[in-house]
């Protein structure tokens, strides 16, 4: 587990743009059902997180169409949350950064770290913003 103070400016960089932090299993189950469509960023310390995962998911916000809401989970501090999402993305393995587009509760769309790893924040982004203006 990663200490809070650590974490945290990690987290605001999602928050500050719309993203609700979630903590618990229950919460993520919920939102997830929730009617519409709900983007979910597992957030992770990895220098891939802050170079493309948050930017991207940040700048897919951008355009006309998006995701009614928006959640965020950061491994390896929020366990049962995170392990909540993961069972969700399922048959998707578990791996962070990563994002899930659901739309009434069932997986629409998937991006896994190895979509993000090495991509630019632009390429995510447009990745996104297509699963947006299908699903939105």
């Amino acid at each position: 587990m990663y200490p809070e103070e650590m974490v945290n400016p990690m987290r605001a960089e999602l928050t500050d743009a719309g993203f609700k932090n979630l903590y618990t299993a229950d919460d993520v189950k919920n939102a997830i059902k929730a009617e519409g469509t709900t983007l979910v960023v597992i957030n992770s310390v990895c220098g891939c997180a802050a170079r493309n995962a948050r930017p991207g998911a940040k700048m897919s916000l951008e355009g006309g169409k998006k995701p009614a809401n928006l959640i965020t989970v950061f491994a390896g501090v929020d366990k049962d949350a995170v392990d909540a999402a993961r069972t969700e993305m399922f048959p998707f393995p578990p791996s962070s950064p990563s994002m899930a587009l659901f739309k009434n509760g069932e997986l629409v769309h998937m991006l896994e770290r190895h979509h993000i790893e090495g991509r630019p924040a632009e390429l995510i982004a447009e990745n996104l913003k297509d699963a947006y203006n299908e699903f939105c």
